[in-house]
């Protein structure tokens, strides 16, 4: 942490853009912002219904979209750095990353697990992680609820759920174009147009465009050919009708990526199995390993994503009587091609481990879903929402391994190196493995949750959720590649002529009644405490994925959760300022988690039910608004997640055994932000505004091991960002220009370091924000 107690030292000079700004809306809760609203009157979705912040017993972060555009926070990766609690796991391709609430998440290949972290896209669950990491475009709002909160929200929430509210159209005509160039050739572009069309329909619609180098050069391919950049486009259109007693909103969204992202660097020098360093010649064609300041690659391959979705719902809210009857109709395709370098270097060479070895995986996902609910009006002894679930969620993927290796095995690696097939080395051999595998995941849910009114102070609130889950999965594989964990069913053929491995399918199903109780007082007018109980759940999985082997054929149980929270909500200053403070504690039994597992003496990773984990901790949030123009934003967490007791997979060696008392990955017990945003208003034909942010977080694991080696060499440093902005507005908002730096004093840092590179070496992957850069923003309303 090179420069982290500097940092830290001024932390309370830097800035943010305001997070915080919204009013009180119907009950779709996608109101427009209002810059001069204050923290008090903050109003989320959190319990299927608006309510103010400050009401809600749950502990909530919320993002305007302002702040996130602002920041030029175009994703949840972004949006990370400005949430306490909030951690990710940042993969090859999309299809591998994973979001973190209170140090719990779930990292795995498997096409048959879900996500422990919940994302709801205007009310439509998003089955798998990888469709989370779409841009965030034309955002009311991004709400965190943090702890279990799957009596409400149900599907994949057993830590936590990120609520993403889109604008709602609006009444007036009204749109905006935006253009921003940063540096290291990044280029990003933005439109909306907000139609009226009749005096109760209105369509709006939004586009964007960006494009990014990169920040690792590849030296194997042309010079100076930059990585892990991207091009992306997509857009929504959303219409609504709002009649006398029905609203109607129906949304169409696509988007496309290609990103060369993420190439990993070989942090690290050859190591022994005790993490001393060794001596092996394949660091002749590698980079010098610099840990996380290492910036090129060697590779004749470009890790990359080829990513296309698309989505439609219609949800529908009609008034009977005193009641609003909900419906929410959606589908979701989602395409995701994983292009992957599995050898890290730029050819086959003589020598054990030192075989090339290039992955692609296409897979194709589809998802329908529906709900049916019934709100009470609000304000009555029991205010209650009850409904009905249902999704389908069907993978399919076919996975290709294609490796060139030396005909001999075994050979000790020659220094200098020799490449396959040259003279002076055994000819090549070129082995390939195709596996078709996928899977069906059903869900069916009624749930129903109560809050009594007892007194104006006094409140309980009930919940109950009964949950049918359904999952079948398939697996086949013909490969002439050998050895554990890639060909467990047949040997090789002689004379390398591969068998196909034996059609596996297998099907599960689980039943689960989950809930939450809790009470809430107003102990002051402005300051309220609360208490919860919840009952959390994640449905059965598979450890479906290529190197399948039989040991990894068993279903997982469902992963369930006890969780307690006591929280106080404090409102101070006729509004302005909001304080709000939880601690909590959540025990975790049958944890679904990759980790690494020795078969027949090949290290694979297997998806298991890793036994019990336990969360605990602490945190605060906080929102000031001292005068119209300036507003402050800060969050503290304090999280202690670790395993209690290791459940050792069948087949798997006592070494194996993951030690009680072992931090969770992505877990870092400090994690904080603090930032303050300024608005000058000169009385001349511009107004300025200054702003800026920066956070602060302590080491995290890495890799969730057995292996205390790794994971030492696996732990992320602890670092410091601070990021500052200025411009320039019309005192009628009519158009900005938005100047900005990140990383201001360029701390590098890692976002994931795991084992398993070249001659025992450590592979990092570097971020955008590992690295100082600036731009300019331009933006025209009309």
């Amino acid at each position: 942490m090179k420069s982290v107690w500097l940092t830290s030292s001024i932390i309370a000079l830097a800035a943010a853009t305001p997070a915080f700004a919204q009013n009180a809306s119907g009950q779709d809760g996608a109101a427009p912002e209002q810059a001069a609203a204050e923290p008090a009157d903050i109003v989320v979705t959190a319990q299927l219904r608006s309510e103010r912040l400050q009401d809600v017993p749950v502990a909530i972060t919320v993002l305007s979209g302002n702040a996130l555009e602002a920041q030029g926070r175009v994703n949840l990766e972004g949006a990370v750095n400005l949430i306490p609690s909030f951690n990710f796991l940042k993969s090859g391709t999309t299809l591998n990353q994973s979001l973190f609430l209170r140090g719990v998440g779930t990292s795995t290949f498997s096409i048959a697990g879900e996500p422990s972290v919940s994302t709801v896209l205007d009310g439509v669950v998003l089955a798998r992680s990888g469709e989370a990491f779409q841009e965030l475009v034309d955002v009311d709002r991004l709400e965190v609820l943090r702890g279990p909160q799957g009596t409400l929200f149900g599907k994949n929430a057993s830590a936590g759920v990120i609520n993403i509210i889109t604008r709602a159209p609006g009444k007036d005509y009204e749109g905006y174009v935006e253009a921003g160039w940063f540096s290291d050739d990044e280029y990003r572009g933005r439109m909306l147009v907000n139609v009226p069309v009749t005096d109760t329909v209105a369509i709006r619609a939004t586009g964007y465009y960006a494009n990014w180098d990169g920040n690792i050069t590849n030296v194997a391919l042309t010079r100076n050919r930059t990585v892990n950049g991207y091009e992306r486009y997509g857009g929504r259109i959303k219409a609504r009708g709002d009649w006398t007693n029905v609203k109607a909103t129906f949304i169409f969204d696509y988007y496309k990526n290609s990103d060369d992202c993420c190439a990993e660097v070989i942090g690290t020098g050859a190591l022994t199995g005790a993490g001393l360093p060794a001596t092996n010649p394949v660091f002749s064609v590698l980079p010098t390993p610099r840990g996380d300041e290492t910036r090129q690659i060697n590779q004749n391959l470009v890790t990359r994503t080829e990513e296309r979705g698309w989505g439609a719902s219609l949800q529908l809210d009609a008034q009977v009587g005193t009641q609003t009857v909900t419906s929410i109709t959606a589908y979701r395709d989602w395409r995701n091609t994983e292009i992957r370098d599995g050898d890290w270097l730029p050819a086959a060479f003589q020598g054990a481990g030192l075989q090339q070895l290039h992955d692609r995986g296409p897979q194709e996902s589809s998802t329908f879903s529906q709900e049916l609910r019934l709100a009470s009006p609000g304000g009555e002894f029991i205010d209650y929402v009850v409904g009905a679930y249902y999704s389908r969620a069907e993978n399919r993927r076919i996975f290709q391994r294609d490796v060139i290796a030396c005909n001999t095995a075994g050979n000790p690696t020659p220094s200098p190196l020799v490449t396959c097939g040259a003279a002076g080395a055994p000819a090549s051999t070129f082995p390939t493995g195709v596996a078709d595998f996928g899977s069906v995941f059903k869900t069916t849910a009624l749930f129903g949750q109560a809050t009594f009114n007892f007194t104006e102070r006094l409140r309980a609130i009930a919940g109950l959720r009964f949950t049918l889950d359904q999952l079948d999965v398939f697996h086949s594989r013909n490969t002439t590649l050998a050895g554990p964990g890639i060909q467990p069913s047949f040997p090789v053929m002689p004379g390398g002529v591969g068998q196909p491995a034996a059609p596996f399918r297998s099907k599960t199903d689980a039943e689960n009644l989950s809930g939450r109780v809790g009470l809430q007082l107003d102990v002051l007018d402005d300051s309220m405490v609360y208490g919860m109980y919840t009952r959390g759940y994640k449905g059965p999985a598979f450890n479906v994925f290529f190197n399948l082997t039989q040991v990894g054929t068993d279903p997982l149980d469902p992963e369930e959760s006890d969780a307690f929270e006591l929280g106080m909500k404090n409102t101070l200053f006729g509004g302005k300022l909001v304080l709000n403070l939880a601690a909590f504690y959540a025990k975790y039994r049958n944890f679904q988690a990759n980790n690494p597992d020795l078969v027949a003496g090949v290290i694979v990773t297997r998806f298991t039910n890793a036994g019990s984990v336990s969360t605990r901790g602490a945190e605060l949030d906080l929102i000031w608004r001292p005068a119209s123009d300036l507003s402050i934003t800060g969050g503290l967490a304090y999280t202690d997640a670790r395993v209690d007791r290791f459940q050792l997979p069948p087949g798997a060696l006592p070494t194996q055994v993951i030690p009680s008392g072992t931090e969770l990955a992505f877990a870092p017990k400090w994690k904080g932000s603090i930032g303050a945003d300024y608005r000058w208003r000169t009385g001349g034909s511009v107004d300025l505004f200054f702003g800026g942010q920066a956070n602060i977080q302590s080491s995290q694991l890495g890799q969730f091991s057995p292996d205390p080696v790794v994971r030492e060499r696996t732990t992320i440093d602890g670092y410091a960002l601070v990021n500052l902005q200025a411009g320039l507005v019309d005192p009628e908002d009519r158009y900005r220009v938005t100047f900005q730096v990140r990383n201001l004093f360029d701390e590098s840092f890692a976002a994931s370091i795991v084992s398993g590179g070249p001659a025992g070496s450590y592979r990092y992957i570097i971020p955008r924000d590992a690295d100082r850069y600036y731009g300019v923003t331009a933006r025209v309303n009309f």
